[in-house]
């Protein structure tokens, strides 16, 4: 009788500690997805103390991860190379004490200029976290669930951003919201070292600064030109800068190609589900960020709710994100990822379906419910995009992927404001009607943010103010059906860009 055995690889599992190491890693997370939230509660308030220009409004949220996505890729192949914990320390480090000098910025300028440090450091947080994720859970199983309880940070920091936010907001000044990142550093200061071991490539290859350099001139310039077609239109000037940042790519990839050690490796783009599951994250965050943009000035400005209850409105759907991220995890086990994408994006489609038929009449239960079917398609879509990208590269390489699927994410937040932000904007400046005897340096005020308006109208007699304010009100409305529909418009495309790139993956 002849025995017969067959070999089998077993990955191995995770222990106390890896788990632990993951909850630390969940703080730079939450850190970034608070501040984020709050940003956006607290623009009314930015735009009264501060005075900026619609330009200056829209830069002020723009240039952090505009600076964080030219970033990214350079940083996680920077933490491959000297080390991802100790790339997480810095940039933690630096992230607080910049932190600070936002808090106390006396100008928009100064708090734009704020916000592009915090973009600097935080780029060496976020992919240096799923990183060394990827070299914590080994096994495929365990690692899913442990990218759907990373993912979860981000839903739990917007979820616990405007709670925190708004109470902020309340009872003290706008910058109060940026001195939060203090007592959540400090832990990751403590406990990283002890329970997170280092990693890094094994092959000691050397930092490559022009590969760096290519990529910041391809992603500052490409949007850039988005926002300036947005807001000026589509003229020589965009166009210049666009194909500008589009030959700077080429001169990426094409030493890239040559390079013994590649700052990343371009043949991934080559894998159909890695190269789509960067697609879909991309897409679905320009219309999740797109949509918050408005959002929270409807709730604040156009409802009158105060920062808190205005937060409070968004924290069901945003609890259903978490959940949705997590539920997601046995399903991906049994259904195709690109199945399980694709409907879950079908909700988040009727999220901007349901506010673009009731635009700016939309209530605060209606917004409420239109989050909720939001974060069904948010959270687990990213779930399964996220554990794609890294089942799909080597884990040498975890850094430059993670800063690549990271970079998906804030050009996605750029793109989201730069787009149907602008697009909002806009369409607020071209409908507003300034009601006669409004001088000339308040009309221009008003003309600028529907916060300018907002204040303005404080300080004006209270018939005209109440005019002014209908009007501002008015027009922001306007732009709320268009911009919804872009968002639902935006969410399409990926579904289908899931059906077709993730039909073979697993």
């Amino acid at each position: 009788m002849t025995m017969m055995t067959a070999e089998v690889n077993i990955e191995p599992r995770a222990g106390a500690r890896e788990w632990l190491g993951l909850a630390v890693l969940m703080l730079p997370v939450l850190l970034i997805s608070v501040d984020n939230t709050i940003l956006n509660f607290a623009l009314p308030q930015i735009s009264e103390a501060l005075l900026p220009t619609g330009t200056q409004l829209l830069w002020i949220i723009d240039v952090y991860p505009l600076v964080l996505a030219g970033l990214l890729v350079s940083m996680g192949s920077l933490g491959d190379r000297v080390g991802r914990r100790k790339l997480l320390l810095i940039g933690a480090a630096g992230f607080g004490v910049v932190s600070i000098f936002a808090a106390y910025s006396p100008s928009a300028e100064a708090l734009i200029a704020a916000r592009a440090a915090l973009g600097l450091f935080g780029a060496t947080l976020m992919p240096s976290t799923l990183s060394l994720l990827r070299n914590l859970f080994v096994n495929r199983e365990q690692r899913r669930l442990a990218v759907a309880i990373w993912g979860s940070a981000f839903a739990g920091g917007g979820a616990l951003g405007p709670i925190a936010g708004g109470f902020l907001l309340e009872h003290f000044w706008w910058g109060s919201i940026f001195l939060l990142s203090v007592p959540v550093l400090l832990p990751l200061f403590i406990l990283l070292p002890i329970v997170v071991r280092e990693s890094k490539d094994p092959v000691d290859s050397p930092i490559d600064l022009l590969s760096a350099l290519l990529v910041l001139l391809a992603m500052v310039p490409f949007v850039w030109s988005i926002k300036h077609a947005a807001d000026a239109g589509i003229d020589a000037l965009a166009i210049g800068v666009f194909v500008g940042a589009i030959v700077f790519g080429a001169l990426f990839v094409r030493r890239q190609l040559r390079l013994q050690h590649p700052m990343l490796d371009v043949s991934l783009f080559r894998i159909p589900a890695f190269s789509g599951a960067i697609v879909i994250n991309l897409l679905s965050i320009i219309a999740f960020v797109g949509g918050l943009f408005f959002i929270t000035q409807h709730l604040q400005l156009v409802l009158g709710m105060s920062p808190m209850n205005a937060g409070l409105v968004l924290v069901p759907g945003l609890a259903v994100m978490i959940t949705a991220g997590l539920l997601v995890v046995p399903i991906a086990r049994r259904v195709r990822p690109s199945i399980v994408i694709a409907c879950a994006l079908v909700f988040s489609v009727l999220c901007y379906g349901s506010i673009a038929v009731q635009g700016g009449s939309v209530s605060a239960l209606g917004i409420a419910l239109a989050v909720v079917a939001l974060g069904i398609g948010v959270g687990a879509a990213e779930t399964v995009s996220n554990d794609l990208i890294l089942a799909n590269a080597p884990a040498s390489k975890a850094g430059a992927a993670s800063g690549l699927s990271e970079t998906a994410y804030e050009l996605g937040s750029v793109l989201g404001v730069a787009t149907l932000g602008t697009v909002l904007t806009a369409s607020y400046s071209n409908h507003i009607v300034i009601p006669a005897g409004v001088s000339g340096a308040d009309a221009a005020a008003a003309a600028e943010t529907l916060g300018g308006a907002m204040k303005v109208a404080e300080q004006l007699p209270a018939k005209l103010g109440d005019a002014l304010s209908q009007a501002a009100i008015t027009a922001f409305s306007s732009g709320a059906s268009i911009t919804a529909w872009l968002g639902a418009g935006l969410v399409v495309v990926a579904i289908i860009v899931s059906l077709t790139t993730l039909r073979n993956a697993k």
